[in-house]
């Protein structure tokens, strides 16, 4: 079961600003985690945050973009009804920018 994917306005905005090239991979990352986001330990694709930087992250979820110098942070919500990723950040790790924006957009 594919979990539905949605942004954060902002995220939406760091997605459109990177090059076209990096922008096709991380898409493709995305769907492919949204195939089974959840966390390593449960048999998924995220990699659990804990406190990165100062940042209480406990409970949000990465996807590491080596290659391209690129963090995805996300959180799932799961109930009855919904299975939705919740893309909350997309940008590069240059000294824990990325985990720092994660923790305000908590």
């Amino acid at each position: 079961m594919d979990w539905a994917i949605r942004y954060h306005p902002l995220a939406e905005e760091e997605l459109a600003r990177l090059d076209g090239s990096v922008r096709k991979i991380v898409l493709k990352g995305i769907v492919k985690v949204s195939a089974n986001p959840k966390p390593q330990n449960e048999g998924g694709y995220g990699k659990p945050l804990g406190n990165k930087g100062g940042n209480d992250l406990t409970g949000l979820l990465k996807i590491k973009f080596r290659d391209i110098g690129i963090r995805v942070v996300y959180r799932l919500i799961e109930d009855a009804k919904t299975h939705e990723m919740y893309i909350l950040v997309i940008s590069v790790r240059s000294d824990n920018e990325v985990y720092d924006l994660a923790g305000k957009r908590k």
